[in-house]
This record gives C-alpha cells, structure tokens and sequence, in this order.
C-alpha cells in the first residue's frame, strides 16, 4: 500500500540507507515499495542515545533501516537486557517490542519503545525538578 507523505520546509524524512530533505516549500508525494521509512523526528542519532530505551531505539531503527535484522541481533539483546534491568517495571512493554521484533515487525516495535522513552522521560522530570 503507498505511503503518502507531507514534508514541511526544511524537513527530512530517511529512506532506508538516504535521507531526503525538502525545500523551502511543503511538498507532498507518495511512496510506492517496501523501503523502511522514518521521518526525522522519528529518528535517534548516536549522540542522543543516551538512556537505556534510547540506545534500544536506535538498535532496532538501524535493524529496520538496513534491513538486516540478523547482523544486529547481538547488539539488540545487550539493549534489552540493558533497559529490562534499568526499567524492570516496563517488562510487558519490552516483552511487546521483543515480540513484534521475533516477528520482523521493527516499526511497531520503534513505536512500542517510542513509549518507553515516554515513561524514561516521565520518570526523570520528577527528579529533575527537585531542587
């Protein structure tokens, strides 16, 4: 099924291994094909993986943007076990990425570790926040 898509000026969307940055203008287009698609904002850079849920991201946005499940699979297992021990409380949630990642699912589980680094920021701002 296509993929339509709207950029805003200056926005960048990444397919597969390029990335597509729009004009000064806001453009639409449609996206035909199985090419793994992540909008910018979607995306986590080496330089912000800096938490548990974050790094695990990005493992699985790279499975998913290279295609190659197989070749990540070890670095894949150290983030989860890291996030399991530092969110032991979040296990039905990694237990749900784990599954849709058994099953070569890696978008829905960008999406189910999206609200794992939505519940890390949760559990900081607290923190943060006394003096």
């Amino acid at each position: 099924m296509p993929l339509r898509v709207e950029l805003k000026p200056f926005e960048r969307i990444v397919i597969g291994d390029s990335v597509i940055v729009n004009s000064n203008t806001r453009a639409r287009f449609i996206v035909e094909g199985d090419a793994p698609i992540l909008r910018e904002r979607d995306t986590v850079t080496a330089e912000t993986a800096d938490t548990p849920a974050k790094r695990l991201y990005l493992c699985v946005q790279t499975m998913y943007l290279k295609n190659d499940a197989i070749r990540y699979r070890a670095s894949y297992l150290a983030c989860m076990n890291e996030l399991r021990r530092a969110i032991p409380e979040a296990a039905g949630q990694a237990e749900m990425v784990d599954r849709h990642v058994a099953e070569g699912a890696l978008y829905k589980a960008l999406k189910e570790i999206r609200a794992l680094i939505e519940r890390e920021d949760r559990a900081v701002a607290p923190a943060e926040a006394m003096p």
